[in-house]
């Protein structure tokens, strides 16, 4: 059990959260929520004891152990894959080495009545005890399930960390962190480099593996699959909701509704009493009465509205232009990087205004497909564009591409066009540019920020194929509810490379499997492909 005890953070002199009190049980699985900026990580990272708090204090007993997963981390480049992630077992291959040490000692030493002998022999007892009471593991065994769990193949094992991009170390941090079978497992954002089976893994290991767990993710289905209590950070304090997300979203509606009606007879006995006050102040005969009404509103505990999302902003694409009725015909098409065979013999006709999702493992070439749509590859076979077909394209690294020299309001302002000009401050509001923030240049953001600056620049261009390669990744669930709603409404065609199931759920109808070298076509929306894709796993397991 760990116990948050009066934590209070300020930074230079503005209040992150004050007085936040509560206890994290053997096996709890927590969502940590809140608007960006709120104090969550700040939070995550007390928890891990990497941070401070201004005041207050985390507790734990003796021996526990705490596993913390960032947002962004560097892994050393001096190993492979393999011996990286072996390194969980570090400490108990410390403790055999140095048993060992010890009674090579005590059997070469012949001072046996000495106090070091002694001594030496109480060690030896004490690490012993502790050695074998850890329950027997086939430590490679361990490495190589995790591993493959998290998306790595047997070829990757030998290979060196530094052949890997920040997403692949970070599966291996991951899979570090889940093999030393923590008390507490932190994780903040874990499946933003995740595919959809990684997930599913990840899942299944922290819901029936696991201890207790603190998770912030903007990952909906991610946060409802494994959690069974939501903490909120909201306006310096917390809200504990023994709830999952989606019904803790419901609780905090009504806690909200709640809060605003108390807000609004107080708001009214305050002008009413100050009415009272005004008018009789000179009057003698009601001095009483009104130094008495005076108190009771200096006295008075003003009620605080929890901040809520009042925007109603709904984002339009611009009308799409008519293109041909199949804007990508692909046949037999395939794709080769030296001797690595990306896909062979592949195939695909889309239809306008189809909205389809590519999904599969991290390196079976979804990307490498978007890379032959927009002519930025070599390949074999044919691909075909329709008539008219007008690209608007959203990749990984979009977010590098902007000017650095503008504003954020001038790049909106340089493309936007028609009535939508006259919305730019509501659009770069809903996507928290608002006020004073939307004077400063690009060069100055974070990699989020610039994500959801790429995103609005993409929401402004008349297209009529939409691409996007892994869109979600650094936008809080608010901003992918309003991209969500604005490609729903988009009456062109939409190609999506995503892990995030919640963001594909209601948005596409068909779905193409890129794995084994080959693209699979399936005709069901996300739910029912995965259903279908457990089912093939079962009968794989049966075979």
């Amino acid at each position: 059990m760990i116990s948050v005890d009066g934590l209070s953070v300020e930074f230079s002199g503005k209040i992150l959260f004050s007085d936040v009190s509560f206890v994290i049980n053997d096996n709890d699985k927590i969502a940590l929520m809140g608007k960006n900026g709120a104090g969550k990580s700040t939070l995550l990272k007390i928890l891990a004891g990497q941070n401070k708090p201004t005041k207050g204090s985390v507790s734990s007993p003796k021996g526990t152990v705490i596993a913390y997963l960032p947002q962004h981390l560097l892994t050393a480049d001096d190993c492979t894959v393999f011996e990286e992630t072996s390194k969980a077992f570090q400490e108990i291959f410390a403790m055999k080495a140095e048993m060992d040490e010890i009674n090579h000692q005590l059997t070469v030493r012949t001072d046996y009545d000495s106090d070091d002998y002694m001594k030496l022999i109480e060690q030896v007892s004490e690490l012993s005890e502790k050695y074998y009471s850890i329950e027997e593991i086939n430590y490679d065994g361990e490495v190589e399930k995790t591993l493959k769990g998290l998306g790595f193949e047997r070829e990757d094992f030998d290979r060196s960390t530094s052949e890997f991009s920040g997403g692949w170390r970070m599966r291996i941090e991951l899979a570090k962190i889940l093999l030393r079978k923590p008390d507490l497992i932190l994780l903040d954002e874990p499946t933003n480099h995740l595919d959809i089976e990684s997930i599913q893994w990840l899942e299944n290991f922290l819901t029936e593996q696991a201890k207790a767990v603190v998770v912030i993710s903007h990952d909906r289905a991610f946060v409802d699959n494994i959690t069974t209590r939501t903490i909120e950070v909201t306006m310096g304090r917390i809200y504990d909701y023994k709830a999952k997300y989606s019904h803790y979203l419901e609780l905090r509606k009504e806690r909200r509704e709640q809060q605003q009606k108390q807000y609004d007879e107080q708001q009214k006995f305050i002008a009413e009493t100050s009415e009272f006050i005004e008018r009789f102040k000179g009057t003698y005969s009601k001095t009483l009465q009104v130094q008495s009404r005076v108190k009771m509103i200096e006295k008075l505990d003003i009620i605080e509205v929890d901040e809520v999302d009042t925007s109603a902003l709904r984002l339009r694409f611009p009308p799409a232009p008519r293109s041909g009725n199949y804007p990508v015909i692909v046949e037999d098409l395939g794709k080769k990087y030296g001797n690595h065979v990306v896909f062979n013999n592949a195939s695909m006709t889309i239809e306008r205004g189809q909205k389809l999702a590519f999904v599969g493992k991290n390196g079976e070439g979804k990307s490498t497909m978007i890379k032959a749509i927009m002519n930025e590859i070599d390949f074999t076979g044919t691909l075909q564009l329709g008539h008219n077909i007008k690209i608007g394209y959203f990749a990984q690294n979009q977010a590098a591409l902007l000017d650095e020299e503008l504003s954020i309001f001038e790049t909106i302002d340089y493309i936007a066009v028609g009535d939508i000009r006259t919305k730019i401050k509501d659009i770069l509001g809903a996507f928290m540019f608002g006020g004073e923030t939307s004077a400063k240049k690009v060069k100055v953001l974070s990699g989020g920020e610039r994500t959801r600056l790429a995103m609005i620049k993409l929401l402004l261009e008349p297209v009529n194929l939409l691409i996007l390669d892994e869109p979600t990744n650094h936008l809080d669930m608010k901003t992918k509810d309003i991209i969500k709603d604005a490609l729903r409404n988009f009456d062109g065609t939409l190609i999506i490379v995503s892990h995030d199931r919640d963001f594909l759920d209601g948005l596409v109808t068909k779905v193409f499997e890129f794995g084994h070298k080959r693209v699979k076509e399936h005709f069901e929306d996300i739910k029912g492909f995965l259903e279908k894709k457990k089912m093939e796993s079962l009968r794989e397991i049966e075979k």
